[in-house]
């Protein structure tokens, strides 16, 4: 090992290690989560019901078979909801915005200030009545598609102006 790769597995060694001070998403985004989740197993309960009716239960074995089990997975996913919002979160370096979500494949997203092209606070009819709301970042890269939803509306709000200033100052220091 070259002293080149030393440093560089030691700079990553300790990037992991690094205490974070993770700032997350409200709890009421679980919520949105599982109602979504629960919206998506009432309709295929739905088609499944409607394919048995007019098939007189005859229907073919993949829909008996595969629509109930894709229903019981998406149950599952739904029990699951409170964790994975727990597991999102973001905190502001100096540098760029870090991002995390995830449970058992975890993806943590570092966003350069600089490279921000677009910050958007969306709200649908549902986030909107628990009062919450998705920041969408857009940056220079069309693969980085980063959302941090579940943010209190103020929150979001704010936090979009102080990404935006971040990256003006950025790109004028270019």
């Amino acid at each position: 090992m070259t002293t080149g790769e030393v440093d560089d597995a030691q700079s990553a060694a300790e990037w992991q290690t690094e205490q974070v001070d993770w700032k997350r998403v409200s709890p009421s985004y679980a919520w949105a989560d599982l109602v979504g989740n629960l919206l998506f197993v009432v309709a295929l309960a739905a088609v499944f019901a409607v394919i048995l009716v007019s098939t007189d239960g005859s229907a073919p074995l993949v829909v008996t078979v595969g629509l109930p089990v894709i229903t019981v997975l998406f149950l599952i996913n739904a029990v699951f909801a409170f964790r994975r919002v727990r597991a999102i979160g973001y905190v502001l370096r100096e540098d760029d915005l870090l991002f995390r979500r995830g449970i058992m494949f975890e993806r943590i997203i570092a966003v350069p200030y600089g490279r921000l092209q677009l910050v958007d606070v969306t709200r649908g009819p549902l986030l909107r009545a628990l009062g919450l709301a998705t920041l969408k970042f857009v940056t220079a890269s069309a693969a980085t598609g980063v959302n941090l939803p579940g943010l209190r509306s103020e929150d979001a709000e704010q936090l979009r102006d102080r990404l935006v200033q971040l990256a003006e100052a950025r790109r004028s220091g270019l």
